[in-house]
């Protein structure tokens, strides 16, 4: 399965999408992602 980066705005939409209060489990299946990643994304 071929790896794909987010850029740093859609990033950014995302995290934006978790602060207006979508569940972080809904987020990461909307647009493909892990739970770590998002968690390691927010760290930063």
């Amino acid at each position: 399965m071929k790896r794909t980066r987010n850029s740093e705005k859609q990033i950014i939409g995302i995290l934006a999408e978790h602060e207006a209060g979508a569940k972080c489990a809904d987020l990461c299946r909307k647009h493909g992602t892990s739970e770590g990643t998002f968690h390691n994304s927010k760290a930063k």
